[in-house]
């Protein structure tokens, strides 16, 4: 490999995202509703309200994931950090490669002695047969193979949905 190459997975629209901070507000509006009403407040707006706001605060801490997500190759070795963690592996501290195949492109596990990370090769959301969105790296099975080539893994086992590299 002569120059080091970055790479960044695809990004989905940000419209669920908005839809779901939306519901939120229109639940944190049905609670207060509640509480300013003559008839008293239950258990279940307040369940409800909890439920929207950590599923629209996973959606969010998931696009924000995938926007700070970079995945470097250069000739000593392979590094992918994306806001959370930061992992950096010389190629020879490459000890296996596990393929898992799934409906949105491959899920790809890269290990160290001591650290991993996961990617995903490029995947298309599809709906009512309509492309929604890609998600994963477009160019995924590039890095895929140029993992196995530098770190010099070999293929130990094969299933139906899955693939096994380590060291001979």
């Amino acid at each position: 490999m002569q120059v080091p190459k970055e790479f960044r997975p695809e990004l989905i629209p940000r419209k669920g995202e908005r839809v779901s901070w939306l519901l939120m507000l229109l639940a944190l509006v049905y609670l207060g509703v509640g509480i300013w009403s003559d008839d008293g407040l239950t258990w279940l707006p307040v369940v409800f309200v909890s439920l929207m706001f950590l599923s629209a605060g996973s959606i969010t801490l998931g696009n924000w994931v995938d926007r700070n997500t970079v995945l470097h190759l250069n000739p000593e070795g392979v590094g992918f950090s994306n806001g959370l963690r930061n992992v950096s592996l010389n190629w020879d501290d490459v000890r296996e490669v596990r393929v898992l195949d799934s409906a949105w492109g491959r899920r790809v596990q890269v290990r160290g002695v001591t650290t991993s990370f996961t990617f995903r090769t490029l995947g298309e959301v599809i709906m009512q047969g309509e492309l929604k969105g890609q998600i994963g790296f477009a160019e995924g099975e590039f890095i895929l193979n140029k993992i196995l080539e530098m770190s010099g893994l070999q293929k130990i086992e094969t299933s139906e949905k899955a693939s096994y590299y380590s060291r001979p």
